[in-house]
C-alpha cells in the first residue's frame, strides 16, 4: 500500500482537459483522458495503490449554491512577492468556493459543492469512486469524527438537536470542549460511537471506500477503533459486496488535547496502538528529513534540506558546525527507525555506536519507535498541513542552491518515504514540485494557492505572498525567495522529478523486500552499514537480504541515500564479493546523474553521486 493525498477541487479545478462543468467535482475523476487523470493512470503503472481524498462528506464552510461564489481573477498580473493576491483571496472568504472541509455537518452524506447538481451527490459521489477504481486505485475517505461545525442551537448543529450535550465533549464544569478547533465529539459515548461506526460501514458498503483516514484520531479512544475495526472486518463480499478485511485505517495519532495522556480514556494514539494494525502518521521520520518541526523556525534544516552538509545562513548563525553534525546525526536515526516502519523493537547500532531499540531512540523525549509492524507507520514528508515538500526546501535549503539542487533534495526526501518499510504516504503534487507560495494552512486559501498543474509546466510557485491571516510574520523570510526568479522550478526541473518520482515506485514494486509485512522479517533482513559516530554524515545505507525468504528474484539489496552536495564513497566488508549492480531502472534512469552511480565487488565499494538516493542489486550470491 501506499497513498497519494488529493482534494476533491484541486484535482480538476485548473485542468483545462476537464469538461467547465466537471472542474472541481467528483465528476472530474471519471474523465479518463484529463491531463489529471493521465496522470493518476501513470503513477498507478508505476506502483500508486490509492487516493486520500480530503473531507468529502457535507461540511459547512462552501455554499452549495455555486451562484453565490466568489473567485478572484485577474490574478496573474500581480508581482510573485505581492499582497495584492492573498488580499483578494481573503476577500473572496466570506463566500468561498474553497475549503478543505474539516467542518463536518453530517457525516452520511456527501458533500454537495463538488456534485454538478447537489441533489444528483450520491450518484456523482459513487461515479467518482468508480473513475478512481476503474484507474487501478483504492479509494480513502479522509474522516472528520472528532468534532463537529456547530454545537448548542446554532443552525448546523444537527447532533445536539437530537440529543443536547450528549454527542459532545464536556468538562468537568459542563463547559464545551474546544480542543481540536471546535466542538470537540464525545467518543466515550456509546451512541456517538454507534454514529461512527455506522458511517464507515455505510461508505465501505455503499460506496465502496476502501479506507479510512481519522482526523485527530487520538481525541477517539482503543476501544472505539476496536469496535471499528470489527464491524467493517463483518463485511464481506456475500454480505454487502466489500471485503472489509482489506480496509486500512490509519490517522492522526498525536498525544495532545482533551485527551493528552489518557486522561479521560486510552486515546488513539501512536503508542497506545502498538499491534492493532492501524497506521498512524510518523512525524520522527518526517521531521529528520526535512528538519525541525511544524512548531519550530520554518528554516530549520534537516537531512534532505542541508544541515551540516550545506548550511543556510540561517543554520551557521544558529548552531556550530559540531552543533549540526550531532543533530544530523540524531535525525539520521530517526530515519533509520522510520525506514524500519518505525519499529518499537528493532534492533539496530545508533549514531553513537550503541545497539539500541527504536523505542530507545529519543524524539524530543518520546521513543522513536513504536510500532509493532510496519502497517502502523504512515511514513510522510509532506501533507496538506503546513507547509508543502518543495516549499519546505525552498525555504530551508542554503541561498546558493540552484533551482536545479532544490529539485533534487525534493525527491531525495521523496525517496527515503518511498523505499521504506510501512506504509508511503505523499501529498499529491509533490512529484510535481507542486508549491503553494509557502503557505503553512492553505485551508481557506482558494483555488490560486492550492491549483495543480497536471501538465508540468508551472509548479504555482512566485504567485504572492500567502494568506497574511496564516502567514504574515513569516513574510520577511519569503520576500527575498519570491522576488528571485532563480528560485522558480523551471519545466525541466518538474520534469525530472515527476520521472524520478515514478521511477521509485517501480522500485518499491520490484522487490517485497521492500514491502516486509512483520517485525520479525524486518529485524532478520534490514540492517543499516553507515553507522556510528565515524558514519558519513548525510549518508544513510540500508541493506536488504532475502535470507532464503521468497521475496522475488532479488536476494540483496542495498540503498544508498546521498543527501551531500558532492558525490561519495562507501565501502564495507559486508558488501565485498555480492554481485550487486544497479536497478535496471536507474541503469534507464532520465536522470544522468543516476546512471553514473557504481559499485565494485572487489572492494565491496558504492559510489554515488551527490544528492542522489542509488539501489544496487543482486539476485543470488
Amino acid at each position: 500500500m501506499n497513498v497519494y493525498e488529493l482534494h476533491i477541487r484541486d484535482f480538476s479545478v485548473n485542468d483545462p482537459t476537464v469538461p467547465p462543468a466537471h472542474r472541481g467535482m467528483y465528476a472530474a475523476f471519471n474523465d479518463q483522458n484529463s491531463n489529471g487523470m493521465r496522470h493518476l493512470h501513470t503513477l498507478a503503472q508505476s506502483g500508486l495503490k490509492a487516493v486520500h481524498l480530503l473531507p468529502s462528506f457535507h461540511f459547512a464552510s462552501v455554499n452549495e449554491d455555486k451562484s453565490k461564489w466568489i473567485i478572484p481573477t485577474g490574478l496573474a498580473q500581480d508581482p510573485p512577492d505581492g499582497q495584492q493576491q492573498q488580499a483578494a483571496v481573503t476577500a473572496s472568504q466570506t463566500s468561498p468556493a474553497y475549503n478543505w472541509g474539516y467542518d463536518p455537518v453530517h457525516y452520511m452524506t456527501p458533500e454537495g459543492s463538488y456534485a454538478i447538481n447537489p441533489e444528483d451527490r450520491v450518484r456523482e459521489y459513487r461515479e467518482m469512486v468508480g473513475g478512481l477504481h476503474k484507474a487501478g486505485l483504492r479509494v480513502i475517505q479522509d474522516v472528520v469524527f472528532n468534532h463537529t461545525n456547530a454545537s448548542g442551537e446554532g443552525p448546523n448543529s444537527n447532533l445536539d438537536e437530537v440529543v443536547p450535550n450528549y454527542y459532545h465533549r464536556l468538562d468537568a464544569n459542563g463547559s464545551l470542549e474546544t480542543g481540536s478547533c471546535c466542538a470537540d465529539t464525545a467518543g466515550e459515548h456509546r451512541m456517538m460511537e454507534k454514529l461512527i461506526v455506522d458511517t464507515l460501514v455505510l461508505n465501505a458498503r455503499d460506496y465502496k471506500i476502501d479506507g479510512f483516514r481519522f482526523d485527530i484520531m487520538n481525541f477517539m479512544f482503543t476501544y472505539n477503533m476496536t469496535d471499528i475495526q470489527q464491524a467493517l472486518q463483518a463485511l464481506t463480499t456475500e454480505k454487502g459486496g466489500v471485503d472489509g478485511s482489506k480496509i486500512y485505517l490509519y490517522g492522526e495519532g498525536f498525544n495532545f488535547g482533551d485527551t493528552v495522556n489518557n486522561q479521560i480514556g486510552p486515546n488513539a494514539s501512536q503508542i497506545n496502538l502498538y499491534g492493532y494494525g492501524i497506521g498512524t502518521f510518523n512525524d520522527r521520520i518526517r521531521d529528520g528529513i526535512r528538519g525541525g518541526s511544524p512548531f519550530t523556525d520554518e528554516r530549520m534544516q534537516g537531512f534532505a534540506t542541508g544541515l551540516f552538509t550545506d548550511p543556510s545562513s540561517f543554520t551557521n548563525a544558529s548552531l556550530s558546525s559540531s552543533q549540526q553534525q550531532s543533530q544530523l546525526l540524531l535525525y539520521s536515526d530517526w530515519i533509520d527507525v522510520g525506514l524500519t516502519g518505525n519499529l518499537r523493537d528493532f534492533s539496530f547500532t545508533d549514531s553513537a555506536g550503541e545497539t539500541v531499540t527504536g523505542a530507545q531512540v529519543s524524539y524530543n523525549g518520546q521513543p522513536a519507535g513504536y510500532t509493532k509492524s510496519p502497517i502502523e507507520a504512515v511514513n510522510y514528508v509532506s501533507v496538506h498541513d503546513n507547509q508543502d515538500l518543495f516549499d519546505a526546501a525552498q525555504l530551508k535549503s542554503s541561498f546558493n542552491d540552484s533551482i536545479g539542487v532544490r529539485a533534487r533534495r525534493q525527491i531525495m526526501g521523496m525517496s527515503l518515504v518511498t523505499l521504506g518499510q510501512g506504509i508511503p504516504f505523499f501529498q499529491g503534487g509533490d512529484d510535481l514540485l507542486r508549491s503553494k507560495d509557502m503557505d503553512q494552512n492553505s485551508y481557506n486559501s482558494g483555488d490560486w494557492f492550492n491549483k495543480i498543474d497536471w501538465t508540468g509546466q508551472s509548479a504555482n510557485w512566485g504567485i504572492g505572498l500567502p494568506i497574511a491571516s496564516q502567514n504574515q510574520a513569516q513574510w520577511p523570510i519569503m520576500t527575498p525567495l519570491l522576488s528571485n526568479p532563480a528560485y522558480t522550478p523551471l519545466p525541466a526541473n518538474i520534469a525530472y522529478s515527476e520521472a524520478a518520482f515514478q521511477e521509485l515506485l517501480r522500485i518499491r514494486s520490484s522487490s517485497e523486500l521492500f514491502r516486509m509485512p512483520t517485525f520479525g522479517e524486518v529485524q532478520q533482513n534490514l540492517t543499516f552499514l553507515n553507522v556510528g559516530p565515524d558514519q558519513t554524515p548525510g549518508l544513510i545505507v540500508m541493506k536488504l537480504d532475502a535470507n532464503g525468504g521468497n521475496y522475488g528474484i532479488y536476494k540483496h539489496v542495498v540503498v544508498l541515500f546521498n543527501a551531500t552536495n558532492a558525490p561519495v564513497s562507501f565501502t564495507s566488508s559486508q558488501l565485498q564479493g555480492l554481485g550487486l549492480h544497479l536497478h535496471p531502472v536507474q541503469q534507464n534512469s532520465s536522470d544522468p546523474a543516476t546512471r553514473q552511480a557504481t559499485f565494485n565487488p572487489k572492494t565491496g565499494s558504492a559510489t554515488v553521486p551527490a544528492l542522489t538516493t542509488a539501489v544496487f542489486l543482486a539476485e543470488a550470491e
